[in-house]
């Protein structure tokens, strides 16, 4: 089975992007934008002077527990700069997501809580939700983290949308937003 297949079966539609899409990527910005894939997995990642962004990590679920989540990790862990991804919030309807966000924090990312990633899917019309992780070998600042994935939507995500699509995706000023520290203090507060 093509590693598109395998993607399209476990990912929700509204965080797909086409085939040819993604293919396009590969071909013309091959410089960035990677894919490793073999009879268990799926890694589409990007790969840039001050980053890399996991587009997308799928291992099968007859191999889960055996150590190959981890070793994709590792090998990116291993050029030294921060990891970024995008994950679905925790839904305890959904084993898949609490699993993978236990999987991520036993690996050492943290939750970029300031960081809003609210996005309208082109399949669906309807807002899709995702939390940004990170993983640094130094400190990485929110600030830092939100210049970075802004960089990966505007230069990956819809990078030309409109052939792919027909039509754009929400200007990044609309998807992304960066909570005041303040904000971020709030959420936490208890009653005065």
């Amino acid at each position: 089975m093509h590693w598109y297949e395998k993607l399209k079966r476990y990912f929700p539609i509204e965080e797909m992007k086409s085939r040819e899409h993604m293919e396009a990527l590969l071909d013309d910005r091959g410089d960035v934008y990677h894919v490793d894939h073999g009879d268990h997995h799926v890694l589409l990642y990007v790969e840039g002077e001050r980053l890399v962004f996991v587009d997308y990590l799928l291992v099968a679920k007859e191999a889960r527990g055996q150590g190959l989540g981890k070793k994709l990790l590792d090998m990116l862990k291993e050029k030294g700069k921060p990891i970024l991804l995008e994950v679905e919030p925790a839904d305890y309807d959904d084993t898949d997501t609490v699993k993978r966000q236990r999987f991520y924090e036993r690996e050492g990312f943290r939750h970029v809580e300031r960081l809003r990633y609210r996005r309208r899917s082109l399949a669906t019309k309807e807002i899709n939700e995702l939390e940004i992780l990170l993983w640094s070998p130094a400190d990485t600042t929110d600030e830092e983290a939100f210049d970075l994935v802004r960089a990966v939507y505007e230069e990956i995500h819809t990078w030309r949308d409109k052939d792919f699509y027909g039509e754009s995706y929400q200007p990044t000023e609309e998807v992304l937003t960066l909570d005041a520290e303040d904000d971020a203090d709030d959420d936490t507060a208890g009653p005065a």
